[in-house]
């Protein structure tokens, strides 16, 4: 089974995919957007994206791509992060000046970068791709930021293990299909959905789970592509399919411009 994935071999994704979907092909992909082609291509069965870390937040590019592709949610998965600093051999921690790693994953490490303000966050596309950089292109005066694995895969030297801000550093992660499968135990539901800027429309959308006592365990909004100062929210719900579930939606599609499922799954 071909799973696709953005980033390189030793990346957290990678690791996400290797423990979703054990022995499958994993194809790694430079940009998010082309993973998501691949999964609505049918060149892939499959794929692994990153949605939020529970230090730096939501990776507002994956939610922007679920809206806007025809794919489904099967399953989430809580990866924990351990950001290790990892340069080529021979390379000191005293010579440093840069340090590669993806936006996110620098967002992850602001106290080090305090405490190290010699070093400069740089960002690149990827961790994993960040110790390959380094390492293939011979850099004396920088390291990447990434998971262990990454050192192994590329032969680099980790200088300081852990130096994400917070120990109890979570990444959580979608398995996303183009067909609707639901597993059985689904109890968590994820949606997207737009209301008028008139007052009290947001309160009417919300009541609609309120009145069911139907826990929202998220909400947040992003703005609506091609639509200035139009917003889209984004909701997870702990309801599988079952009836008051569909009657929530159903009610909300009363009330909202737009609403979407974007999947039904079992919870972490």
């Amino acid at each position: 089974m071909k799973v696709a994935i953005q980033g390189e071999a030793g990346s957290f994704s990678h690791e996400a995919a290797r423990r979703m979907v054990p022995g499958c092909d994993i194809v790694s992909c430079a940009r998010s957007v082309e993973v998501f082609d691949r999964v609505q291509r049918g060149s892939v069965a499959a794929a692994v994206i990153p949605i939020e870390n529970s230090l730096a937040g939501s990776v507002t590019e994956h939610f922007d791509l679920l809206l806007a592709r025809q794919v489904f949610i099967e399953r989430e998965f809580l990866l924990r992060i351990v950001h290790n600093l990892i340069a080529p051999p021979g390379v000191r921690r005293a010579d440093l000046r840069r340090a590669y790693s993806h936006p996110v994953a620098l967002e992850q490490c602001r106290d080090f970068f305090v405490r190290n303000p010699k070093i400069q966050p740089t960002p690149f596309y990827d961790t994993a791709g960040s110790v390959k950089h380094v390492i293939e292109s011979g850099l004396r005066d920088a390291a990447g930021i990434a998971g262990a694995q990454a050192a192994k895969v590329y032969k680099g030297h980790i200088l300081a293990a852990g130096i994400e801000d917070d120990k109890r550093n979570f990444t959580r992660f979608f398995l996303v299909r183009k067909t609707r499968r639901i597993l059985p135990g689904a109890n968590k539901t994820s949606i997207a959905f737009s209301v008028k800027n008139i007052a009290g429309a947001l309160f009417k959308a919300l009541a609609v789970f309120a009145l069911r006592d139907i826990s929202l365990t998220k909400i947040e909004s992003r703005p609506l592509r091609g639509r200035p100062w139009e917003y889209v929210f984004y909701a997870d719900f702990l309801r599988g399919d079952d009836q008051p579930a569909r009657n929530a939606l159903r009610h909300l599609g009363e009330v909202a411009d737009l609403v979407k499922v974007l999947g039904i799954y079992p919870a972490a």
